[in-house]
């Protein structure tokens, strides 16, 4: 046996030591996803939800009890909602800001400020109703009159005459609509399709919507009435028209709820936007905003769909049995159990398409900008898979075909290690950071940092090349015992056997500055300017850059995980998002986190009748009553079943 294998083994056998208790979570269990930073992820919508709302790329549920949970694009703490988090009546968003109404009738506004959005008039109290635009907010009062502020480049808060008598208010993109209480809409703001010019005969209103440039009004009879803007048929309400009782308008297409509970939508669907999830029933309230959609169903259970390009629809649906998970620019991977891969987020240069056939994946890797993001797949077999951009030919891995066993990629370039442990590295080289050490043996594992290259030897010792203006390749000594690296923007992690973090480079944020105890720790995750890593009782731990939440919080060097922090087994970090995967016990059919009686009739509905499992519980994978995890579901598996309610 060479020296280099028997360390090889070494390396995997304190891994796997380290990992034991992770183990044990992740055989018995299936994660659901979790992200929070610029991105938020994973939000739980299975129940306690009275009503929906959304913003320009992010989405609201609020709960029974006044709690507002929002999730999707956070780029600018619009996902952030300011504490108390109680009280909250009604919700509405706009690009990159939110809003929220208290029971007191004071409104509170969070996120960007460019128009002043955030700046609610005086007096704040007494509001009744709120809405948003792309810039502008509305404000109803009890007295029936309206407040508008924020952007105001086409009138759309200059406030109509008289200003009184309204009951509902809705905000388009660049305009704003009143429903007054004797049934007419007044409009104002932009106009040049129209979609202020109310269809006659301007009465029977009973409510309101706004669009991009688009308008849509309910009727006391049922009917709805479009105006505006029609180039995708947004205006053209299906037949018949009649028995609707809400209305909501996206940026191209328009949602009517029936009273039977069913949606229907018209109008664009270049992101299934009109594609409502079965079963297309029991719902009881609808949101839209530009290309996605909100249906909150009688039993307090919210559900998305359209685009998902910034997390507004959640993630992945159903968000259960993950085992891995990465992110690119703007685009995410998440490795399923069953060696399936599911992807969401932008996909301009089709780093979203999953590579045919969509099984036998064993680890996954994302990287590239927000515009030029490409993927990475490693197959059971020991084939790459590598998709997308594909800019200085950072996926042009040569024999792509056999024997690979890590991989990793970064803005502009993506490495691999071959079983032999030798390392290929595909991309830009602007800094060296494809240019291989010599020698090139003994590679067990590699990561990729912006324009810099960490790998791990066998032997226990991290090789590091490329740009060092930070020295986030100059590895501290002593340079043994590591068992995982990891890099970011100019800051590099090491995970020692001990279970202690090194870490060196970048450190303007805090990234370095492992908290104490630094002890426990089995992996670890290295964003743009925050570190992560995960301890053995499955807890995580986040330091560095917070000013989008990335390590939970809105201040630079704090270090809350979204509640609660326990139950997690696999971390990953890119740029200003954090992601990690939550253990879930299978046998779970119900998806609430525990193994009890209540999933005893689901069990049985997912054995004898798949099809009606998946129509009754569609937010959770079928794949939890594979107990024996062999493949299958079907009689061998009631045992082990039995096995885990303890009877």
């Amino acid at each position: 046996m060479t020296g280099r294998v028997r360390n090889g083994i070494r390396i995997l056998s304190i891994t796997a030591m380290l990992l034991g208790t992770l183990d044990a979570l992740a055989q018995d269990g299936h994660g659901s996803i979790i992200g929070w930073g610029r991105q938020v992820v994973g939000v739980d919508l299975r129940e306690g939800f009275v009503a929906v709302s959304t913003g320009y790329g992010h989405s609201f549920g609020l709960k029974a009890d006044g709690e507002i949970l929002a999730w999707g694009n956070n780029g600018s703490g619009q996902c952030s909602v300011p504490a108390p988090n109680i009280g909250f009546v009604a919700s509405a968003g706009g690009q990159y800001f939110s809003l929220g109404l208290k029971d007191d009738g004071s409104i509170v506004v969070w996120g960007i400020n460019t128009f002043g959005q955030r700046d609610v008039p005086s007096p704040n109290t007494g509001f009744t109703a709120v809405a948003a635009g792309y810039g502008h907010v509305l404000g109803l009062r009890s007295d029936g009159s309206i407040a508008a502020w924020g952007w105001n480049d086409l009138g759309q808060s200059d406030l109509p005459v008289p200003n009184s008598g309204f009951v509902a208010v809705a905000a388009g993109y660049q305009h704003s609509l009143g429903l007054r209480a004797d049934g007419s809409i007044v409009a104002w703001g932009r106009n040049e399709y129209r979609q202020c010019d109310v269809r006659e005969p301007n009465a029977g209103f009973v409510a309101v919507a706004g669009g991009w440039l688009h308008s849509v009004g309910l009727r006391a009879d049922g009917s709805v009435a479009a105006w505006g803007f029609n180039f995708y048929g947004q205006l053209n309400v299906p037949a018949p028209n009649a028995d609707f009782v809400a209305i909501a308008a996206g940026a191209w297409h328009s949602l009517g709820l029936k009273d039977d509970g069913s949606i229907v939508v018209w109008g664009y669907n270049g992101y299934n936007q009109g594609s409502v999830p079965p079963p297309n029933e029991d719902f009881v309230a609808i949101a839209a905003t530009a290309d996605h959609n909100l249906g909150l169903k009688a039993d307090g259970r919210i559900v998305t769909w359209g685009s998902n390009a910034v997390s507004q629809s959640n993630g992945p649906t159903p968000n259960t049995n993950f085992v891995a998970v990465a992110g690119g620019g703007s685009h995410h991977l998440a490795l399923k159990a069953n060696g399936s891969l599911v992807a969401w987020g932008t996909n301009r240069h089709g780093e979203s398409n999953i590579p045919a056939p969509n099984s036998g994946f064993a680890a996954v890797a994302a990287g590239g900008s927000i515009s030029a993001s490409h993927s990475l797949a490693l197959r059971a077999d020991g084939s790459l898979e590598a998709w997308g951009n594909n800019e200085y030919g950072k996926i042009d891995f040569v024999d792509a075909d056999t024997n690979f066993v890590s991989v990793a990629a970064s803005w502009a370039h993506s490495l691999a290690v071959k079983a032999d442990g030798s390392v290929v590295a595909v991309g830009n080289n602007n800094y060296g950071q494809t240019d291989l050490p010599e020698p090139n043996t003994g590679f067990v594992s590699v990561s990729a940092g912006a324009s810099y290259s960490l790998g791990l030897k066998a032997d226990g010792t991290i090789v590091g090349w490329g740009r060092n203006q930070h020295g986030q390749t100059t590895v501290p000594t002593p340079n043994a015992d590591f068992v995982a690296v990891a890099a970011g923007i100019g800051h590099s992690l090491g995970l020692k056997a001990d279970g202690v973090v090194m870490a060196w480079g970048f450190n303007e944020f805090g990234q370095i500055e492992v908290p104490e105890p630094n002890t426990g720790f089995v992996a670890i995750a290295a964003g743009g300017r925050h570190s992560l890593a995960l301890k053995s009782d499955g807890s995580i731990v986040a330091w560095g850059a917070g000013g989008l939440g990335q390590t939970g919080s809105l201040h630079v060097g704090q270090s809350i995980v979204p509640s609660p922090n326990t139950g997690f087994v696999a971390i990953a970090a890119i740029e200003a998002r954090s992601l990690a995967i939550k253990g879930r016990p299978r046998g779970d059919l119900t998806c609430d986190g525990v193994i009890n009686s209540f999933d005893i009739e689901p069990f049985a509905l997912a054995l004898f009748d798949p099809d009606g499992y998946r129509r009754r519980f569609p937010n959770c994978d079928i794949d939890n009553a594979d107990i024996n995890a062999d493949g299958r579901i079907n009689s061998f598996d009631i045992e082990p079943f039995l096995d885990l309610l303890s009877w």
